[in-house]
């Protein structure tokens, strides 16, 4: 077999198990935000001084979730609510909880690639460390599937752990070449990860390492990234 047909055929495989960016996390629909009431309509809109008044009132918990499980919190970092987001997290929201989908606040910014909205919430002391979705992955991880490598800079910044393995037995680094396209915003997000100190030996479940993974995807500049951070 040809290096063009074993490239095609890993490429295929990676597609169909690829954590899909755009189905995974559901932002609230158009008929969801219209019937939001209280803190989620507050979140949505923005309205800071309804986040501090409402975030009192017994009856109407931060940490209430609408019928995808959604708190304000998730609420405002969807609608890009920066100042809503730090109200809430001012008045107590968790900035760890997670939705039914197991994403939270940090990793829903990280693959909208809103790099705005992620500085304000880690910030304000969100963590870039949590295991979400159903992956068992990470925002680093997600950012770098989507060669978002402004993101994955301040994720590594904020302390992500670098080398975490999800559940399909990929790190941030092998998802940046197995579900990258090899172009210019991938290169640089696996150039953060190996500066970032990226272990480079880490293997994908059939124990080939990012360097193989490069070279069977012909991505020559990956290939040379890769080679001059010592992998092998």
């Amino acid at each position: 077999m040809n290096r063009s047909a074993v490239f095609a055929g890993l490429a295929i495989l990676a597609l169909a198990m690829a954590p899909p960016p755009a189905g995974a996390q559901t932002a609230p629909s158009a008929r969801e935000i219209a019937a939001y009431t209280g803190l989620h309509a507050a979140a949505q809109n923005g309205d800071v001084a309804a986040i501090a008044a409402l975030s009192k009132a017994p009856s109407n918990a931060i940490e209430l979730g609408d019928k995808n499980g959604r708190t304000p919190l998730h609420v405002a970092t969807f609608a890009r609510q920066r100042t809503a987001i730090a109200a809430l997290i001012a008045a107590g929201a968790n900035t760890a909880a997670l939705d039914n989908d197991r994403y939270d606040a940090v990793t829903i910014a990280a693959v909208a690639n809103d790099e705005q909205t992620l500085r304000v919430l880690l910030a304000h002391g969100a963590s870039a460390k949590l295991v979400t979705s159903r992956y068992d992955g990470t925002a680093l991880i997600a950012a770098a599937h989507l060669g978002h490598d402004g993101v994955v800079r301040q994720l590594l910044a904020a302390g992500a752990p670098v080398d975490h393995v999800n559940n399909l037995h990929w790190t941030a680094l092998i998802e940046a070449i197995v579900l990258g396209d090899g172009g210019a915003r991938h290169q640089r997000t696996l150039s953060a990860l190996l500066g970032a100190g990226s272990n480079t030996q880490l293997t994908d479940r059939d124990g080939r390492t990012p360097l193989e993974l490069a070279r069977l995807r012909g991505y020559d500049a990956m290939e040379r990234l890769l080679l001059n951070a010592g992998a092998r």
